[in-house]
């Protein structure tokens, strides 16, 4: 995996949860002429625990046939034991994708000597590089600095995902890392920081709706210019905080409309049209 920019793409569905294939390749088009490092297909983003199981390989097809071997595809596989994530793998038979990606289990609390089972049944049974997703905020259980070391011994795990700048750092600088071991950082607010630092491959959702401005960012860190490259960032962040203020699915959805993606990228029961908050978040895309 290379340095840059990793956008979480949105997954545009249309009100009855069916997958809208052309929506989807113009968004990847768009990420790959940015400069796009890798794409992340069916994260959190990209709603992936909220996928119609009808939907789920179509989607995971779509990304590989646009994507046509210009950048990494990984994708996610996220579920609650390791038999409902190898079903989930076993759904992606023969498609030609880099990683798939898998967060804690979500239901249930883990300690740290189960997800060091969850994760190696996972690597010793997948065909694909299987790639750790740390996100405690939602899964309710956080990756340790201990457990990801004791897992990247394994050959079939390529790597983490976290937004822990510590535990991103610590295992930069570990001796257990493997050269083909890759620690992609999703701590969106310091990314700058985290690449002028050598975190160089940075993930998050909202590179999917502002690939222009994300493209501006990579393209001054590569330079060294960090003066200019936090602008871009402090504009990706003021289109982040307003999404907050009119519920972050709903103003993402409204963000990638404005784009020109069709479709609703959100759970089915989160996203509701107001007028005024479409208005919001119009206004400051085009501060971007």
């Amino acid at each position: 995996m290379k340095a840059g920019f990793y956008p979480a793409l949105g997954t545009p569905v249309d009100e009855m949860g069916n997958f809208i294939s052309e929506s989807f390749k113009r968004q990847i088009e768009d990420q790959i002429s940015q400069g796009a490092a890798g794409l992340l297909v069916m994260g959190s983003m990209g709603i992936e625990p909220y996928i119609r199981q009808s939907e789920y390989s179509k989607i995971a097809a779509s990304a590989v046939e646009a994507a046509a071997g210009r950048c990494p595809v990984l994708v996610g596989v996220m579920d609650n034991s390791i038999s409902r994530v190898n079903d989930r793998i076993a759904l992606l038979k023969g498609l030609k994708i880099d990683g798939v990606v898998a967060t804690t289990p979500f239901y249930y609390l883990s300690g740290q000597e189960e997800l060091k089972g969850f994760f190696e049944k996972i690597a010793l049974s997948s065909p694909y590089p299987l790639y750790l997703y740390d996100l405690p905020a939602v899964t309710k259980t956080k990756i340790s600095a201990d457990t990801a070391r004791y897992l990247m011994k394994l050959d079939n795990i390529k790597g983490i995902k976290t937004g822990d700048l510590v535990l991103a750092r610590e295992l930069m600088r570990c001796q257990e890392k493997r050269e083909d071991f890759s620690v992609i950082f999703s701590g969106l607010d310091v990314f700058d920081a985290a690449y002028s630092y050598g975190i160089k491959m940075n993930l998050d959702g909202m590179f999917s709706c502002t690939p222009a401005a994300a493209g501006k960012m990579y393209r001054c860190l590569e330079k060294g210019d960090m003066e200019q490259a936090a602008k871009h960032l402090d504009s990706i962040l003021a289109l982040r905080n307003c999404m907050a203020e009119v519920g972050i699915f709903s103003g993402f959805t409204y963000a990638m409309n404005i784009l020109g993606y069709e479709g609703i990228f959100s759970p089915d029961y989160m996203y509701r049209y107001d007028e005024s908050n479409f208005d919001k978040v119009r206004k400051c895309m085009s501060k971007l």
